[in-house]
């Protein structure tokens, strides 16, 4: 199984050591205790997304960039686990182009 989590912690501590941070200093930073860090840096909690803005906006680090980390590390797990397959649609391929009708049983 890919755990979402884990994979974002790792992205976000490898950004942190490269950019040579202690976990104090990207504390005091994003307001965040070091301790709430390090457990989502292990994977073993959830960040938010206004958590997670605060994290990167601390590193000086666009979030769409860890996004993009986090997803290539993600689609790496899923072929090596064999759960990506080859004649998959892509979802940006499968939601209606601009001025389709998309019809809603509301």
């Amino acid at each position: 199984m890919v755990l979402f989590r884990r994979l974002l912690g790792d992205v976000l501590r490898s950004e942190r050591m490269q950019r040579g941070m202690t976990l104090r200093e990207v504390s005091a930073e994003a307001r965040v205790s070091p301790g709430y860090i390090s457990e989502i840096e292990r994977g073993q909690k959830e960040a938010s997304s206004e958590l997670l803005a605060s994290l990167c906006a601390a590193m000086d680090l666009p979030l769409s960039d860890v996004l993009r980390e986090v997803s290539d590390a993600v689609a790496i797990e899923e072929r090596a686990l064999g759960l990506h397959s080859v004649d998959a649609t892509p979802i940006a391929a499968a939601r209606p182009a601009a001025g389709d009708v998309v019809a809603s049983a509301a």
